[in-house]
């Protein structure tokens, strides 16, 4: 069987829940026998407490999903999955980064927080070990060498929505925008205002900063709020996800029932089963939907809702997705991978067939990708992001 008749019909096996055929046919390594291809250590950083766990988990979700399809191997080789808790700093993300390179990992992958991945840029570059990132992306994260990333690059959601509310705002109209003071607020409002019109009237207001905290209380926003809506704004823009998005929405819809626009963060997982109508009719920006119609989404989809029993997120298919890179990676370098191998082959993968659509690394080592619009409505008696229409390409 050929390398990518084999990878499919272990994609569409897995997702038929025939595990134990899958178990049998073992993964990609055709042009070398897998029985001379040592075990691998992977290290995996996640939150494993606090307001992103749940982020957390959709991380671990995904990677595990493909590592399941593919006979717990990359490029062949058997896979020890160790996984570390980024905590909520520099400091605790270092400390799980130092964990795991001591454990001799080849690779790592994961990372929820833009500060912890900021903090861990030098420690990463001066190891020499890849870090294949599925969450974080801050655009200050320039000129690295072994970090790359699965996800988006946080200013491109805001310019995905600045270039669609541009053309959908009334001329007499305004948008207040509110933002948790972190480090990746500032991105998301420059390529909003960028794509917007930096000088355009209806956002000349300044931002609105609010509290980063990832645990809120039920009146944390409350002022920072009634500050925002002072001026009778038309519609919000902002930027949360997990328990902070929950109780966001929640504090302004007590005060504001007009349209809220925001990067996919904002309505993705566990947040609509809390926000349940107080979700309805959000439009978000992201590089993923879940009911997106290509054969690599319904494969991964299907896989996904049989395992976990919940619909597939942006950050579980980045992860995913992550998995799916070092898979090709790790098989260019051949039966003895060194991590040095395994970056330079990165650069040499190409496009991969993502349940998000094609995509490709580009320079900054950030996915070129299309952005979607989605739509939080009803259905049946669950909340769902219903993908509306394409945005944009970005990257």
């Amino acid at each position: 069987m050929s390398q990518m008749n084999r990878r499919r019909a272990l994609q569409l096996l897995a997702a038929l829940g025939t595990t134990g055929f899958v178990a049998a046919c073992g993964s990609d390594g055709d042009a070398e026998p897998t029985a001379d291809r040592g075990p691998i250590k992977i290290g995996l950083i996640t939150p494993q407490a606090g307001g992103f766990k749940s982020i957390g988990d959709d991380i671990t979700n995904g990677f595990q999903l493909f590592l399941d399809i593919h006979d717990q191997r990359l490029g062949g080789h058997p896979v020890e999955l160790l996984t570390a808790d980024e905590g909520d700093t520099a400091k605790t993300g270092k400390a799980a980064v130092e964990g795991l390179l001591k454990q001799g990992v080849l690779a790592l992958t994961g990372v929820v927080n833009s500060a912890v991945m900021v903090g861990i840029r030098d420690t990463v570059e001066q190891a020499r070990v890849p870090l294949i990132g599925s969450n974080a992306s801050p655009s200050s994260l320039q000129s690295v060498f072994y970090i790359w990333r699965t996800s988006y690059v946080l200013d491109e959601a805001g310019k995905a929505l600045g270039r669609y509310l541009r053309d959908q705002l009334p001329a007499n109209g305004r948008v207040a925008i509110i933002m948790p003071e972190n480090v990746g607020s500032p991105d998301v409002v420059r390529g909003f205002r960028q794509y917007f019109g930096t000088t355009d009237p209806r956002i000349s207001d300044p931002v609105t900063y609010t509290s980063a905290t990832s645990n809120p209380g039920k009146t944390t926003y409350a002022s920072d709020i009634t500050r925002a809506l002072a001026k009778k704004p038309t519609a919000v823009f902002c930027f949360f996800a997990g328990a902070a998005a929950v109780e966001f929405i929640k504090q302004l819809r007590e005060k504001f029932a007009g349209p809220i626009y925001a990067p996919g963060f904002l309505t993705e997982g566990t947040v609509l089963e809390n926000l349940k109508d107080n979700a309805l009719g959000i439009q978000t920006a992201l590089n993923y939907s879940a009911d997106l119609n290509n054969t690599s989404n319904r494969v991964f989809a299907s896989a996904y809702r049989k395992k976990y029993q919940v619909t597939p997120t942006t950050y579980a298919m980045a992860s995913y997705d992550a998995a799916q890179v070092l898979d090709q990676a790790i098989q260019l370098t051949g039966g003895k991978p060194t991590p040095q191998q395994v970056n330079l082959a990165l650069g040499k993968i190409g496009q991969i067939d993502s349940p998000r659509g094609i995509w490709q690394f580009n320079q900054p080592r950030t996915p070129q990708q299309k952005w979607y619009l989605r739509e939080v409505q009803r259905d049946g008696q669950v909340m769902s992001n219903v993908l509306i229409n394409e945005l944009a390409t970005l990257g």
